[in-house]
């Protein structure tokens, strides 16, 4: 039976790749909505661009509110440096057509708190925890109901992707992570951190997008389109032929529980300084505290890459005869 989810994000190349693979899992994915939060582009960019890949999908039915134009409390720094200044990989996508939707008068927070106070479902989080927290602060009652909290963000033994020691979603908005870290602690409740460390290990390179595009063009070609820039960006910043795609494995996460392994234990995100976005894993349970994390630290790369091909072609994993050849040789990261 499918579980009913919130997507909370900030689309964003890889963002759009895991709205794109929820919606092709409605065996394991009901999408309630999409709430947007500024991230990695600025919110209403955001909201177009989760309109555009849904649309592409033949999925507006699913409704897209506008949440957080800003973090709590620091500025706002986006990452158009890495996502293009489109937020999508400078494809440029045309500008979906307003009489094929309907624009949401609500905002995502009262979209989230009406929709989990109504039943109780689970939430994604594929951006800066913005939303979320707020949704802690202003409705603790909805906030009870969230089934399970999968977050993508974070690190334990891999470096930052912004800083070197954070990640950019919880180094855009510290306070917000701080904050929906604590409530879970409060409530004893695990959040699912799905982190650098398992994410590096998710590299789309040429020769999978080649592949793709073999098995179906039109889907293929699409995110050859939106993940070029992509491309370049981790050749010139990480010498990486390929790109890390961050997202797609907490969404697969959350519908595969096999797919990635870890440990629980009480993490904190530090708010300030130097290591502003750090998430600070006490692994050696020093603090002798409760855990309030799931930390995800392996991840069968390969079962990803299967279940990504097979769900977004509508095929069956067997008929991936390819993947395991194409995972062996180009699956390397900058942490190997």
């Amino acid at each position: 039976m499918a579980r009913k989810i919130i997507i909370d994000c900030d689309p964003g190349i890889d963002d759009s790749l895991a709205i794109m693979l929820a919606l092709s899992m409605p065996d394991q994915i009901e999408l309630l909505g999409i709430t947007i939060a500024a991230g990695n582009s600025p919110v209403e960019m955001g909201y177009q661009n989760a309109l555009k890949v849904l649309d592409f999908m033949g999925r507006l039915d699913v409704p897209v509110f506008m949440g957080a134009d800003r973090p709590l409390r620091r500025e706002f720094i986006n990452a158009l440096d890495t996502h293009g200044s489109d937020g999508l990989g400078e494809s440029f996508l045309p500008e979906t057509d307003p009489a094929k939707y309907v624009r949401q008068e609500r905002s995502a927070l009262e979209f989230m708190a009406e929709t989990l106070r109504r039943e109780p479902a689970s939430l994604i989080a594929l951006g800066p925890m913005t939303n979320i927290a707020m949704l802690a602060q202003k409705h603790p009652d909805a906030f009870d109901n969230i089934e399970e909290l999968v977050s993508m963000g974070g690190s334990f033994r891999s470096h930052g992707n912004c800083s070197p020691v954070a990640e950019y979603n919880y180094w855009c908005d510290p306070d917000a992570a701080s904050i929906v870290y604590e409530e879970m602690d409060r409530r004893k409740r695990l959040i699912s951190m799905v982190g650098l460390d398992v994410t590096r290990r998710i590299v789309l390179t040429p020769d999978l997008l080649a592949y793709f595009k073999r098995l179906d063009h039109r889907i293929g070609g699409f995110i050859e389109k939106i993940t070029g820039f992509y491309l370049d960006f981790h050749w010139e910043w990480e010498h990486l032929i390929g790109c890390v795609i961050n997202d797609p494995l907490a969404v697969a996460c959350f519908a595969d529980k096999d797919l990635c392994r870890g440990f629980t234990s009480y993490v904190q995100i530090e708010t300030g300084g130097i290591s502003i976005g750090q998430s600070v894993v006490d692994s050696m349970h020093f603090y002798r505290h409760s855990p309030n994390a799931l930390v995800m630290t392996e991840v069968d790369t390969l079962a990803f890459f299967r279940l990504f091909f097979s769900s977004l072609l509508g095929v069956d994993k067997s008929e991936l005869d390819l993947l395991p050849q194409l995972i062996r040789t180009d699956s390397r990261t900058i942490d190997d």
